[in-house]
């Protein structure tokens, strides 16, 4: 699987930050077309969506330079989430890495 490269464009590390959202009857299509958009991005980008239809949930691996701004983002697009938490360490091999 292919991952956007976290200094690709500025050479500074772009955070990493997960979050959840609770599917209210969406089908897997409309699952996919939210998906979509979340990758499309703009001020944010998701590299990762992890949906389970059973209990309503898509997980969301997003990059955007703060917080802040994929607050923004989420909220101008109209992408309501349950949490939202930055991802600061990552196990890579055996050994638990910063994830910059």
């Amino acid at each position: 699987m292919k991952y956007l490269d976290p200094k690709l464009f500025s050479g500074v590390p772009i955070p990493s930050y997960l979050t959840q959202h609770t599917l209210a009857c969406l089908t897997r299509q409309g699952a996919e077309a939210l998906a979509q958009r979340m990758q499309a991005g703009g001020l944010a980008h998701a590299e990762r969506v992890l949906v389970n239809m059973l209990e309503g949930k898509m997980f969301v691996e997003f990059r955007a330079k703060s917080r802040e701004e994929l607050e923004a983002w989420l909220k101008t697009e109209g992408m309501h989430y349950d949490f939202l938490v930055r991802i600061e360490w990552e196990m890579q091999g055996d050994k638990l890495q910063s994830a910059e």
